[in-house]
């Protein structure tokens, strides 16, 4: 593949940024699914297959796989766990700094949208506009399911400071960890700030498997209401091809959610099932697949008001 492609949802792969009973939840999931399909694997075994998923805190493995798979660009996304589940080894001021040596490490292949838990008042708001002002970072990356709905005016201050700088907003929607709330995730509550901040774009994770029927609406009537479709290896590519024939593919940004599907293949193997599997249909053209990979991220990415000092721009 030769476009340009810009993932739009991945992830530090280490257990700073994954508490314990977070991944506890996970790999209770992943035992349980194992069983039903026949393969009684014991959790201890289980944790140890997820968590070896979680061995590349410099993203050395990930650049080696973009480079493989053709992607030029990442935005890793920093869920603030923090405050919902007290068993972390670091404090989201630790995980914010550490991205940013990452990005220092590789100029040029990440971006990072910072999530910080409305719930940490004033300091947290703070870190947020630092991470804006001082690191560099591109956006604001929200988990609802930690405890809080996209609608609570507790998340205003943040939704302001991303209109002021120029700056999207992407949220995970739908189930996660069931130690999490999952009814917290819902689609719909995005609705209030996408109409009360206009210049925001909000970008709804997991759109083609989490509520694509609701999701798609919310794209279809908001105009800065945008879908990435991180998740899509869970269930294959059917899901994509029905959201790619609702006339938004002006909306849809491509995402892998790494490392979450490490197990299931690389970073090239899910662009080449989006190939091999029919995820595009015969009428969407090229130019709707070049929006899809690459150029609805870049209009998304490209308003942000504030440069990093660092970069002499």
């Amino acid at each position: 593949m030769t476009r340009p492609i810009i993932d739009f949802h991945c992830h530090i792969a280490d257990t700073m940024c994954f508490p314990p009973s977070f991944r506890d939840g996970v790999v209770a999931n992943m035992e349980l699914a194992l069983r039903a399909k026949g393969v009684p694997i014991p959790r201890e075994k289980v944790a140890r297959m997820h968590d070896g998923t979680l061995n590349d805190p410099s993203c050395d493995e990930l650049v080696a796989q973009m480079d493989e798979a053709g992607i030029d660009e990442a935005v890793l996304l920093v869920p603030d766990f923090t405050y919902a589940l007290r068993d972390g080894s670091h404090t989201i001021e630790e995980i914010l700094e550490h991205h940013k040596k990452v990005v220092d490490h590789y100029p040029g292949r990440f971006r990072v949208f910072a999530g910080v838990d409305p719930r940490w008042g004033a300091d947290g708001l703070a870190l947020f506009e630092r991470s804006i002002t001082e690191f560099g970072f591109d956006g604001l990356k929200l988990y609802p399911p930690c405890g809080y709905r996209l609608s609570d005016d507790i998340l205003y201050p943040f939704y302001e400071l991303c209109a002021q700088y120029g700056l999207p907003v992407l949220t995970h929607i739908g189930a996660t960890s069931p130690v999490l709330d999952f009814e917290a995730a819902l689609p719909i509550h995005i609705d209030r700030p996408a109409r009360d901040f206009p210049t925001v774009d909000f970008v709804l994770a997991h759109g083609s498997v989490h509520y694509p029927d609701e999701c798609a609406m919310l794209c279809n009537n908001r105009p800065n209401i945008y879908i990435d479709v991180s998740g899509f290896e869970a269930n294959g590519v059917p899901g994509l091809n029905a959201l790619f024939r609702k006339g938004i593919n002006h909306k849809i940004l491509f995402g892998t959610d790494w490392p979450i599907f490490r197990l299931q293949g690389r970073q090239s193997d899910f662009l080449t099932r989006l190939l091999t599997e029919e995820a595009f249909p015969p009428e969407m053209t090229e130019t709707e697949r070049d929006l899809f990979f690459h150029g609805n991220a870049a209009r998304l990415l490209g308003k942000h008001k504030v440069k990093n000092p660092e970069k002499g721009s």
